[in-house]
Formats: C-alpha cells, sequence, structure tokens
C-alpha cells in the first residue's frame, strides 16, 4: 500500500482543517493538546465545525452513524484507539476513506498492566481473600507459582503479542488463539475451530483481546464456556459484544467459570441494575484498560497526521474497504 495515493491533494497554505470528535466530558481536553501538538492546522470540535465541506480529516472516537459521510471532502480517519471496529459499524461510511488506527508504547503498556494485574489476582485468588477480609476470617489462600498455571490470549496482534510475551516472562504457561497462524517464541499457538477447542481444553485463564468482526461476536458463549476446565475464568479487554452476557452468568452459575473480569459490556456505560455490578464472581471496571488520553495518544495522532500529509508510509493505515 503506497501512502501516496491518499496523500492530501490540495493545501490551504500550510494549514488543514481537522474536526475531533471525542466524548464530552474529554473534549475540551482532547482538543487543547491537538491545537499544541498541531499548531499548523485548525482543530475544531464537531459542534463547532461551520463549512462542512473544508474538513481534511478527523480524528474520532464512536462517531455517531452517518456522521463521517457529512464531510464530502475528508481524506483520512485517524481512530483514537487501536480498534477501528466503532467506525467501520456505521454502514454510511464512506468507502473510499482510508482509516488510521492508534498504536504506541502508551498505549501497549497500559494495557499489558491491566492485563497482567488481573492475570496475578485471578491466578492468586485474591477474590477469595478480599472476601475473607470482609467477613474478618484468617483464610491463606494457597496457589501454586505462576509456572504451574496455563493462561490463554485469544487475539495475537499488537497488544495481544505484547501481553502473551509478558506474562510468558513471570513464568506462566502461555497458549495463544489468533484467526491466523501466528509465532512467537515461547508462545503455543492454535488457530482455526480445532485450534479453538484445543486451546480452550488447556486454559485456565482466557484473555479476550480479539477484534471485534462478524466472526468473532459473540464468541464467548455456552459452547465456549463448556469446552474450559472447570473452575476456570475469563478476562474481556476486547469488546463488549465478544461476551454473551446472560451465558457467562450461566457459567458461572454451573460452577464453569469461576470469576470473570470485565472491562468491557455489549452496553456502554454499564446500565445501573445489571446483574453485572453486585455479582460476587464478577469484576466490573468502566472500559479503562488501556483508555487514551490526549496527552500520550494525542502524539500518536499528530505524528501520523504529519505522516499522511507528507506522503510517509504509516504502519497502522488500513487501505479503504478493508477491515483489518
Amino acid at each position: 500500500m503506497n501512502i501516496c495515493e491518499y496523500k492530501v491533494k490540495f493545501f490551504r497554505g500550510s494549514n488543514l482543517k481537522i474536526v475531533l470528535k471525542v466524548g464530552q466530558s474529554r473534549a475540551d481536553w482532547w482538543k487543547d493538546h491537538m491545537v499544541d501538538l498541531l499548531p499548523e492546522h485548525e482543530i475544531f470540535l464537531s459542534e463547532e465545525v461551520i463549512d462542512e465541506d473544508s474538513i481534511d480529516l478527523a480524528i474520532v472516537w464512536l462517531p455517531e452513524e452517518g456522521w463521517l459521510r457529512t464531510f464530502p471532502n475528508l481524506k483520512c480517519i485517524f481512530s483514537i484507539g487501536s480498534g477501528i471496529d466503532h467506525i467501520l459499524k456505521d454502514k454510511y461510511l464512506p468507502t473510499h476513506i482510508p482509516i488510521v488506527r492508534l498504536t504506541g508504547d502508551d498505549l501497549s503498556t497500559r494495557m499489558r498492566e491491566y492485563v497482567v494485574l488481573h492475570v496475578l489476582r485471578l491466578h492468586r485468588k485474591l477474590p477469595e481473600v478480599e472476601a475473607s477480609q470482609k467477613s474478618e476470617e484468617w483464610n491463606q489462600v494457597i496457589e501454586p507459582p505462576a509456572n504451574y498455571r496455563t493462561v490463554g490470549v485469544m487475539g495475537l496482534g499488537n497488544l495481544g503479542a505484547d501481553c502473551a510475551k509478558t506474562l510468558s516472562k513471570i513464568g506462566f504457561n502461555v497458549l495463544g488463539w489468533a484467526k491466523s497462524e501466528k509465532s512467537i517464541e515461547g508462545i503455543e499457538s492454535y488457530t482455526g475451530n480445532a485450534g479453538l477447542d484445543a486451546f480452550l481444553s488447556k486454559a485456565e485463564i482466557v484473555v479476550c483481546m480479539l477484534p471485534l468482526t462478524p466472526e468473532t461476536t459473540g464468541i464467548m458463549n455456552n459452547s465456549f464456556f463448556n469446552k474450559m476446565k472447570d473452575g476456570s475464568c475469563i478476562i474481556n479487554v476486547a469488546r463488549g459484544p465478544h461476551l454473551n452476557e446472560s451465558d457467562l452468568l450461566t457459567a458461572i452459575e454451573n460452577k464453569k467459570i469461576r470469576a470473570a473480569t470485565l472491562d468491557v459490556f455489549e452496553v456502554e456505560p454499564l446500565t445501573k441494575g445489571h446483574p453485572f455490578w453486585k455479582h460476587k464472581d464478577i469484576l466490573v471496571t468502566p472500559h479503562i484498560a488501556s483508555l487514551i488520553d490526549p496527552v500520550a495518544g494525542g502524539k500518536a495522532i499528530a505524528e501520523n497526521v504529519r505522516k499522511f500529509i507528507s506522503g510517509d508510509p504509516i504502519k497502522e493505515l488500513i487501505p479503504p474497504g478493508k477491515n483489518y
């Protein structure tokens, strides 16, 4: 793929107009940082745009369906996230525009921290220790060291592979599963449906880091859980629709799943009264595993904006019409 195919063909001097679409609570924070990082260009929040025809680039998270097509001269879309499913789900998405996903050391570090923290929490059965504290019981929960525990990572892209390698360095036996064959030193990798069955039969803690596609939507369901060892655990840091929520509750009730750590949900924010909130065997975190702030994420986006304008290669660029 030659990035020059998508290079901005015209310039208003050196000044381009960029629209920023992000959650209302963080919009001004993001704008302030992007203005500092890209002072040669004009940055507008979505509600500040007066002339849609003038917008050249869009930096977005969770844009509303049909919103992106309101900019007829848009040249590129920059995702505030490593996943681009939040953009691709728009049935009115212009098909001629490339998308640039967000990657970077800060993103990887935050995800790695979260995954390692919660794998260790489940491995050492800290939920039981926490419950003992509440009941004022001196309950010494003893678990074998990491090399006696098998952790499975589903999805071996940049973030998944990084987490798998880190868990392996700690001492866990680490398995990986992906839709295509992967070769990672120290990781026993599986692929395809047959590979998934073997993967699930061995893993005691499964971490979902898959991209959301039609094939992976609802992948964690009754059939999935029944292929796992009794008393296994799951961690979902990918996307909420990967998980069938009612099937998880059934699997926990039947002791197939011992505990779950969930950072993403079918509907976000998680609705009040949802059974996950007060479930003793489910830890809910509000989509923070690798939450991107403008301090770190803005730098990577600004760098890619400049590469795009100059025609330099961007490894994170997704050509028009290609999902992953």
